[in-house]
């Protein structure tokens, strides 16, 4: 059985359980909270010493982190990897993209909204992530006009690469109403067997959510 070292609120984390729940395969979770700095402990770094979630922990002990390439080992001889070439390149391109040019913005928006102080000097960067979002969903509105999945002809880990940070954008005041194709793909995903949300985040950081939206 596979152990995802995950922590719940995390876009990059919830990839792996969304795939693993539309997978069917049995697993594992160990809640690790890195807004506590629990991945900065011995017994984490051991696994990871990049000191970042998720990382998943095969039975033989091999570990294996980073979200993405997690998803593609995962998703291995499965219908979520498409089995043609070409595709397959395009479904990677996506996922580079999530990491380069939509992740950075659109997740740091929310992990500063949600999760810092209402003084922290990280939020004077609030206006420029938001701007730097709404860049990548343009990318990606134009895209879905005339496709309906970023994972070739079907629904696939590119497409659960970028609903993750997608579906919660509006956390860290990215607001999603602009993008009809993208709200009409989020549709689609969540109609897909065994789909499973991303938890909302607790009392706390919505209040702070609020108050800068």
């Amino acid at each position: 059985m596979i152990t995802v070292y995950g922590f719940s609120p995390s876009g990059n984390c919830h990839k792996l359980r969304l795939l693993l729940e539309q997978l069917g395969e049995p697993y594992a979770w160990v809640e690790v909270d890195s807004s506590r700095g629990e991945t900065h402990m011995p017994e984490f770094l051991a696994r990871n010493p990049n000191a970042k979630v998720p990382v998943i922990e095969l039975d033989d002990g091999r570990t294996l982190s980073e979200s993405n390439a997690i998803l593609y080992y995962l998703a291995d001889g499965s219908a979520f990897l498409p089995s043609d070439r070409w595709q397959r390149a395009q479904a990677l391109s996506w996922m580079n993209f999530e990491q380069y040019s939509h992740e950075p913005y659109i997740a740091v928006a929310r992990f500063i909204a949600g999760w810092t102080p209402l003084d922290s000097p990280r939020r004077t960067e609030l206006p420029s992530l938001r701007e730097r979002g709404h860049r990548a969903l343009a990318v990606m509105e134009r895209h879905l006009q005339s496709h309906d999945w970023f994972s070739g002809e079907a629904y696939g880990i590119a497409d659960i690469a970028l609903f993750a940070y997608t579906d919660v954008a509006g956390h860290g005041g990215i607001e999603l109403a602009p993008y009809p194709a993208i709200d009409a793909w989020r549709a689609r995903v969540r109609a897909t067997p065994g789909f499973v949300a991303l938890p909302d985040p607790d009392p706390q950081a919505a209040q702070r959510i609020a108050q800068t939206s």
